[in-house]
């Protein structure tokens, strides 16, 4: 249950800030918005208040603003100045962008929010130092405390963590030998791994052993203005790399069974929930900036299949139909079913 309200929950605020981009922009452009829904029909509730009906509907997947001039079945001449065609391409553009980036914004300011209160985590893998060991683990039978330095695995001396985990990686549910520094006394004792299944970046599910060990680090508190830099940092570093992500999709770099569907957003909402407010809020600021990418692809029906529109618009000197439009959204909607029901099937299978 707690997954499924979490789900809701996370999901809620991202549509909600998504269409509001959408719903700003295009009052200020003097568009004429009938409906804000959170969530797609049915209706649930709704209050008429002007000209727009803001309502919440039962089926909690989404949600949208229609604007005055987006009926398929409708065809004009002249757009009327109220209508969201009869604005100019700009101003159509700068209307579709809103949803996206205030994605990007929300990412910002829930990581600002998290650095500013929780601070920011400071880790040292450069050392061997051991800063957490898990309660039940082979370190903790072993005798491993947080503060250790690990000298050595096998025999072999490491320098750093990272050094140190490939090595006991590759020993999987097998006996190693560890020696280890605390203070002025050196201990030695030999560990059992754990078997863990892990996923690479092509999607293929192996093996590694553990210990239940992580790496020292230290929490540096930060004034709101560093918290706000280090905000943007966060969003542009996890922006960076989701593009790389979907580059590498496209190549064939990455696969797409690495690409989460509904049942792993809600399980790992319920997961982050469970951790505290700071790992929630900083899973659905991850979310909305995937959110933010992926709306903004070139594919019909998103918001990036309307920006294709505006370019096709531009290179025929005439905008396509809007029962031409209602086609092409057609077939990006199922192209986004069976990416669904794909990713979904992954989640299950996960």
């Amino acid at each position: 249950m707690i997954n499924v309200i979490s789900f809701i929950v996370a999901l809620g605020i991202l549509v909600f800030v998504h269409e509001l981009g959408h719903f700003l922009v295009a009052k200020r452009s003097g568009v004429k918005v009938e409906r804000f829904s959170l969530g797609f029909p049915p209706k649930m509730i709704g209050k008429k208040i002007g000209n727009t009906e803001y309502c919440i509907s039962w089926i909690p997947l989404g949600g949208y603003v229609k604007m005055a001039g987006e009926n398929p079945d409708e065809e004009k001449e002249k757009w009327e100045p109220f209508e969201f065609l009869g604005k100019p391409a700009w101003q159509r553009g700068l209307i579709i962008v809103a949803g996206p980036v205030m994605n990007l914004l929300l990412a910002v300011v829930l990581f600002w929010g998290v650095v500013f209160f929780s601070g920011k985590e400071i880790v040292h893998y450069e050392k061997t130092t051991i800063g957490i060991v898990g309660k039940g683990t082979p370190a903790e039978k072993a005798g491993l405390k947080s503060g250790d330095q690990v000298i050595s695995v096998n025999g072999v001396e490491v320098k750093n963590f990272n050094d140190m985990a490939q090595i006991i990686y590759k020993e999987v549910e097998k006996p190693i030998t560890l020696k280890w520094k605390r203070g002025n006394e050196v201990y030695e004792a030999q560990v059992t791994t754990i078997k863990e299944k892990v996923q690479d970046e092509n999607g293929k599910t192996k093996e590694v052993g553990k210990i239940g060990i992580s790496p020292e680090f230290i929490i540096v508190r930060l004034n709101i203005f560093q918290a706000f830099i280090e905000g943007i940092g966060i969003t542009v570093f996890i922006t960076v790399e989701s593009v790389k992500f979907l580059v590498g999709l496209f190549t064939g770099a990455a696969s797409l069974k690495m690409v989460g569907g509904p049942i792993f957003i809600a399980r790992t909402a319920g997961e982050t929930a469970k951790l505290g407010l700071a790992s929630f809020f900083s899973f659905i600021a991850l979310l909305s900036v995937n959110l933010s990418i992926i709306n903004i692809l070139p594919i019909p029906v998103l918001d990036g299949g309307h920006i294709l529109f505006l370019g096709l618009e531009k290179l025929r000197g005439k905008p396509l139909s809007l029962k031409q439009r209602a086609i092409i959204q057609q077939i990006g909607l199922a192209f986004l079913l069976v990416l669904i029901i794909y990713v979904s099937y992954n989640d299950i299978l996960r």
